[in-house]
């Protein structure tokens, strides 16, 4: 199995990210850095830069936006802020790589997710993983028919507006993941908070957190082919706008466990994004701007009892090209990697990397959609997806964020 992973430009590879480890973590700083652990697939041209665009380039000299509080993280951890902006954020020596969960960052560069900046992210490799891995101790059902992933009929944003495409920057260069607005307890009818893949933001047991991690809701909404996405405004292209992680939080089995193929972090793969619109704060909030957002079912049903799912997200590996938004839907199956981790959710699928972070929807107890998973690993054969049941681990991330910015 592999990681569905953040696709990175100018990578033709794919990766899909899986991540098993138990307990939970990684808050992050007021700021924004890029953190991302499932990608869509390549994004735009082959021959992409692999770089990133400089910050002098994207955003000129004023536009990195850094609040005093995050000058004061970037100062503790020995990063100079000006030259964060000229293009320090490229470096990723381990020594300044930072890892653990109090130590997210995320400085607002504006303008460096241009529209052929966010069209060429692409996914990172992947490790092959066999496509039946029913000899595990625990309880996995037979490997599920692929179900073919139905393209969303446009506009995205009249069915699925709580969906969209989550950006950041690792080693490898520009990366995407899908993600989903999801409601906030403190803040009813204006949440600020994004639910995507632990392996989107932060690379697990042998990285960090990645950097210039933003979410663009309903991602080229009106669904334009790929010749006229390249020279399309960004407005097309963003048109709710562009929004920054100013923190970020996963489980600290994914911090401790996760790897390129998920690793002991699969079933605690997610995290949670609390998010500031690029353009400043006073605005409406994200919820208010898409006009949704989904609740989060930390007490789905066992599989047995849910009669279906529909996974969401932006595939970039081929056959899909990381610009369209697609979906699955199938009745789940248990899949089990460790008979000591919890058990996943699996659904017959041929979504690909990109689609990582992607929400999985399904009836709450009440009738209403919820969210009650998201993409986490596939096999390279692209036939099945699975994701995170989610619990008291999932709730306390959750809760954390929420609960962070509960007085402002």
């Amino acid at each position: 199995m592999r990681p569905t992973r953040p696709t990175f430009a100018a990578r033709g590879e794919r990766r899909a990210a899986r991540r098993t480890a138990p307990a939970l973590a990684a808050l992050g700083l007021t700021a924004a850095l890029a953190l991302t652990a499932t990608a869509c697939g390549p994004g735009g041209d082959d021959k992409a830069d692999a770089k990133p665009t400089s910050s002098a380039t994207a955003g000129g000299d004023n536009g990195l936006q850094i609040p005093d509080d995050v000058l004061g993280q970037l100062k503790k951890h020995g990063i100079d802020p000006d030259k964060w902006k000229n293009g320090e954020w490229k470096n990723w020596d381990k020594s300044k790589w930072l890892r653990e969960a109090k130590d997210f960052v995320n400085p607002i560069i504006a303008g460096l997710w241009d529209p052929d900046r966010m069209r060429k992210a692409d996914k990172p490799p992947q490790t092959p993983v066999p496509n039946d891995i029913s000899g595990d101790k625990g309880v996995t059902d037979p490997t599920p028919l692929p179900v073919k992933a139905r393209a969303q009929q446009a506009p995205y944003h009249q069915s699925l507006p709580e969906l969209g495409k989550l950006f950041f920057d690792g080693p490898e260069g520009s990366m995407v993941c899908s993600a989903t607005v999801v409601k906030d307890p403190a803040h009813p009818g204006k949440s600020n908070m994004v639910w995507t893949a632990g392996h989107c933001v932060h690379a697990g047991a042998k990285g960090g957190w990645y950097r210039n991690v933003a979410f663009v809701p309903s991602y080229n909404n009106a669904d334009l082919p790929l010749a006229q996405l390249k020279k399309a405004t960004r407005e097309q292209i963003a048109p709710y706008g562009v929004f920054w992680a100013d923190w970020a939080q996963t489980s600290q089995q994914w911090i401790e466990g996760g790897g390129p193929t998920g690793g002991q972090g699969a079933p605690y793969d997610f995290a949670v994004l609390h998010v500031t619109p690029e353009k400043g704060k006073g605005g409406k909030s994200l919820e208010e701007t898409v006009g949704s957002a989904l609740p989060v079912d930390f007490n789905a049903p066992a599989v047995p009892k849910i009669a279906s799912m529909t996974a969401n997200g932006y595939p970039a590996a081929p056959p899909y090209d990381g610009q369209k938004l697609y979906q699955c839907k199938d009745k789940p199956g248990r899949l089990s990697l460790d008979a000591a981790l919890p058990t996943m959710y699996r659904l017959g699928c041929t979504m690909t990397g990109g689609s990582s972070g992607g929400g999985w929807i399904a009836a709450g107890a009440d009738g209403k959609p919820a969210l009650v998973s998201n993409t986490s690993i596939g096999p390279v054969t692209a036939g099945w997806l699975a994701g995170p049941r989610l619990g008291k681990e999932a709730k306390g991330v959750y809760d954390s964020v929420s609960g962070k910015y509960a007085g402002q």
